[in-house]
């Protein structure tokens, strides 16, 4: 007798609860399920692998740096508030998760989308334009309002019950609260979101960035993580560390092509210029005004900063001064 396969299905994680509640609700059918997860610069997959482990299911990593800065220059759907294209974004991950979907021989794409629950993405309208721009129209169930929506293919021809989906809607979280509880879920993380794109900081050395460098690089992008970072008087851009996990990051992000400075005499942070060519003088001095106000020597007390480029190296003497901040200061 040969036995019956099993329907499988492939979901976008993002980490929150919603898409361990979709899972849970998909494997009260028996069902086959992967769960997929996307890393940028932007956005990680730490938060995804956890909730794997919760859900109790492998979780695959696919990196779309690429591939999102490109659609991030001229997102057709617009930005939210920030520089967050959350539907171009979806609709490129979705169709990312129907290439591995195909190569895996899956029959369908789930999320943890909740109709009405997000004012830009979890439209009805948006929710379309999603499915459009992936290229997976039919194929993608959403399991928590599964029966607010059109049915998927995998639904119209039963294999899976619709019967026993769900039909949550709006921002309120009660219902999942009370689906947690009863899947014995009881620590998930805050509805907010960990894309760096919703933050108005990191929003504004982004568009910094991309205004001088086209196209930017994978470190320059890690590079908006850390530090204080300040325009410079020729354009180039140099970022101090705000504590020692800062330093050590950038640390591991500097090289030989870029210049590295730090002062010797006291105790204080890293600081790097992003560069390959050479530093004009008055970069380099100001930077390392900048880094002495940073230090912890006396307010105009004289300092040595060393840097390093190429293999080469100085020293600079220069006076702590409060003032060297104020005018360049990005953030």
């Amino acid at each position: 007798m040969v036995s019956k396969r099993k329907i499988k299905g492939i979901g976008l994680l993002s980490g929150g609860l919603d898409s361990v509640l979709a899972v849970k609700v998909l494997q009260e059918q028996d069902l086959d399920l992967l769960g997929v997860t996307f890393s940028t610069p932007f956005f990680g997959p730490e938060l995804a692998l956890e909730a794997g482990r919760k859900a109790d299911i492998p979780v695959e990593v696919v990196d779309i740096t690429e591939l999102h800065l490109a659609m991030l220059r001229n997102p057709r759907y617009g930005f939210g508030r920030y520089m967050n294209p959350c539907i171009d974004c979806h609709g490129l991950m979705l169709r990312e998760a129907g290439r591995l979907m195909k190569a895996r021989g899956a029959d369908f794409l789930f999320t943890g989308e909740v109709l009405g629950q997000r004012p830009m993405s979890q439209r009805r309208d948006a929710m379309r334009s999603v499915e459009k721009l992936s290229g997976m129209e039919g194929l993608i169930l959403r399991p928590l309002s599964a029966k607010l929506l059109p049915p998927t293919l995998v639904e119209l021809d039963g294999r899976v019950d619709r019967d026993r989906l769900m039909d949550i809607h709006g921002r309120s979280r009660k219902r999942q609260i009370e689906l947690a509880a009863r899947y014995r879920i009881y620590e998930y993380p805050n509805p907010a979101g960990g894309c760096l794109l919703t933050k108005e900081g990191f929003v504004r050395k982004l568009k910094d960035l991309m205004a001088r460098s086209a196209p930017p690089g994978r470190r320059d992008l890690e590079l908006l993580r850390r530090g204080r970072h300040f325009r410079l008087p020729f354009g180039n851009k140099c970022v101090v560390g705000r504590n020692q996990l800062d330093n050590a990051k950038l640390e591991a992000l500097v090289g030989l092509d870029w210049v590295r400075l730090q002062v010797l005499d006291y105790p204080g942070p890293l600081a790097v210029v992003p560069i390959s060519t050479t530093v004009p003088e008055s970069d380099l001095v100001m930077t390392t005004r900048i880094l002495a106000a940073y230090c912890d020597a006396p307010m105009e007390s004289w300092v040595t900063v060393e840097w390093q480029h190429g293999g080469v190296c100085g020293r600079v003497r220069v006076a702590k001064e409060a003032s060297a901040v104020f005018s360049h200061h990005l953030i």
